[in-house]
């Protein structure tokens, strides 16, 4: 009596076999699909600073006594503001500002001082560049902040403690490292990247040269083929994430808070689901160029909507709903969750069920559409 089951997945083996020699064979693909990625994870990791630090500002200091300049002092010190020029006119203050030589600009006016002993209000102009919003926002937040630190010192001279002190802590990541908060969800974007071209292009390449429609009038059932062809994929795809986590841990010391073994298990139905994702992404090109249209296709949502950049929660109703079916939304969940904040199998569990079922739906998908266009032609 033959097993339903092994009837379902006949031909697996010899698929496998089958491509994994075409890996083999293909050490110019197998180098780029390793070396690639870790060369964009070193340029993107050293190359990009989240936090905004040193920002150009030009100064306008019409006052000059000991209290402007302490003034600029602090701001100088809070390592935001990195003064690069004092200006001597107002025109010369807005010259700086919209040539782009200068993204703050600070215009202490010349009774600054006499206001302060006099103990009335001192106004100092702050004029910032606002078509960068994230320098922008933070060079608000830091400015607003030393004028009310300078105003309670001020008030209160000093001798007297403050009446509610605020004691913030910044837990996971205290030092405020981009690399800590931007590799573990660059990780998800580049195995997304390395996983569906591979797949997508491999079985492109096969229906170019016709040994695909070779393969389906063989016994071998659609999902023995499926997985035969993206199961040697998955180990390129595991190695390739072992590596990106080891450059992680040495070259950029990100510390894994968290268990390394349960990453690894639960990075396996994310490298499924983009697997999977190639295999759709094949069953509908025809050529290696309408595939590579259509990959990019699903890259753009699971860099834009799965929080890798911008929060999810910001996001209006409608795009809020559609980061729910992105699957590098879960995984990025799943990457900071143990590497930051050390989560447990507890926490994310639900994010590994819904990148499994996902991949299940996608796999099938995708032989059901091989299925119907070998009985078309």
């Amino acid at each position: 009596m033959r097993n339903p089951f092994g009837e379902m997945f006949r031909g697996f083996g010899a698929v496998f076999y089958k491509e994994a020699l075409h890996i083999r064979r293909d050490q110019m693909a197998l180098f780029f699909t390793l070396i690639i990625p870790l060369l964009q994870m070193v340029l993107l990791g050293f190359g990009i600073d989240t936090n905004v630090r040193q920002v150009r500002t030009i100064v306008l200091d019409e006052n000059n006594h000991v209290e402007s300049r302490e003034l600029i002092d602090r701001l100088r010190n809070s390592d935001t503001f990195r003064v690069i020029a004092y200006a001597h006119t107002d025109r010369e203050l807005n010259d700086a500002i919209i040539s782009g030589r200068a993204k703050v600009a600070v215009k202490i006016p010349w009774d600054y001082s006499d206001q302060l002993l006099k103990h009335d209000t001192a106004q100092v102009l702050v004029l910032i560049d606002g078509s960068d919003s994230s320098v922008a926002g933070q060079t608000i937040n830091v400015a607003t902040a030393i004028g009310l630190d300078e105003s309670l010192q001020r008030v209160l001279g000093g001798r007297q403690a403050l009446p509610v002190e605020m004691r913030p802590q910044l837990l996971f990541n205290p030092d405020s490292r981009s690399p800590n908060f931007f590799l573990p969800g660059l990780t998800a974007v580049l195995l997304l990247n390395v996983t569906t071209f591979l797949t997508a292009f491999a079985i492109v390449r096969e229906k170019e040269k016709g040994t695909l429609e070779q393969l389906f009038v063989t016994p071998v059932k659609p999902l023995g083929l499926m997985f035969g062809k993206i199961l040697p994929y998955l180990g390129i795809g595991f190695g390739e994430l072992c590596l990106i986590l080891l450059l992680m841990v040495t070259a950029f010391r990100v510390p894994i808070h968290g268990n390394t073994v349960l990453l690894l298990v639960l990075s396996l139905p994310y490298l499924f689901v983009s697997l999977s994702i190639g295999l759709l992404v094949s069953s509908r090109a025809n050529s290696q160029s309408e595939a590579m249209q259509l990959s990019f296709l699903t890259f753009l949502p699971s860099i834009f909507f799965s929080g890798y950049i911008f929060p999810r929660d910001t996001m209006p109703l409608p795009f809020y709903i559609i980061s729910y079916f992105v699957p590098a939304s879960y995984y990025i969940n799943i990457t900071r969750g143990i590497i930051l904040r050390g989560a447990g199998i507890m926490h994310l569990w639900r994010d590994g069920l819904v990148l499994l079922g996902m991949g299940t739906g996608l796999i099938l998908l995708a032989a059901k559409r091989f299925q119907k266009k070998v009985i078309a032609t």
